[in-house]
């Protein structure tokens, strides 16, 4: 089935959605506080659907709704504070998703932004994306999850940030360790995997911890967690 193409306008600025409900002890939420969006349906296909909606973080034109690849993986080198991480991503698990990645990473997007949120007790992930750094920032538009109830947050994991089903945007995390106590939500899309000298840079990233900012444990990584640029391999 293909879906066709919406596109929804919003009034101009950030849309404030609720905070997430506090987490119980371990197990944080990796919740993004982006604007929140109606659910919608993945698309099937080659054909994606991007609502616009809020303004952008950082000046971006939305990714092509045609024509997507929906086959096949590419990788991307993320140069950071520590390293190098690279990431291959999988079009056929999340063509919407990965097409919106590589949107993105060629418009420069992800470059020179630093890593907003650390979760090192009982989930193990740092969260990425946002150019504004306060874990509120997107690129103007939203998009629908890739799940299929089936997913597992084991260590090397990618996958995206979202404020709840229908809401992925820009904010994605690294899974640096096995976070399977996510498997119970298993709303996050999961669109890549890092390999292991991958998984130890922000491993040795996170070794450094964080300031606990945040209300269900995580917070702001003490290292710069930086990502001075995204390289297609």
């Amino acid at each position: 089935m293909i879906i066709g193409v919406a596109v929804l306008f919003t009034s101009c600025g950030q849309i404030p959605v609720s905070p997430p409900a506090p987490s119980s002890p371990g197990t944080p939420s990796v919740e993004s506080s982006a604007p929140n969006a109606t659910p919608v349906a993945a698309a099937e296909g080659d054909v994606c659907e991007y609502s616009l909606s809020g303004t952008e973080a950082r000046p971006v034109e939305p990714p092509p709704s045609t024509g997507v690849p929906t086959s096949g993986t590419i990788g991307y080198l993320l140069s950071m504070t520590n390293g190098a991480v690279t990431i291959t991503l999988d079009r056929a698990m999340a063509p919407c998703t990965v097409n919106s990645f590589v949107s993105l990473a060629e418009q420069g997007y992800f470059d020179d932004t630093k890593c907003h949120r650390l979760a090192d007790s009982g989930i193990f992930i740092l969260q990425c994306g946002d150019p504004s750094g306060t874990g509120k920032g997107g690129p103007g538009y939203e998009f629908a999850n890739e799940t299929d109830g089936t997913e597992t947050y084991t260590e090397g994991v990618v996958a995206m940030a979202n404020g709840g089903p229908g809401s992925n945007g820009s904010q994605f995390f690294l899974v640096w360790a096995d976070s399977s106590s996510l498997d119970k939500k298993r709303h996050f899309t999961i669109f890549g995997h890092m390999d292991k000298a991958s998984r130890d840079v922000v491993a040795s990233m996170a070794e450094e911890g964080q300031d606990g900012s945040n209300r269900d444990g995580t917070g702001r990584p003490n290292n710069p967690c930086e990502i001075s640029s995204v390289t297609r391999l």
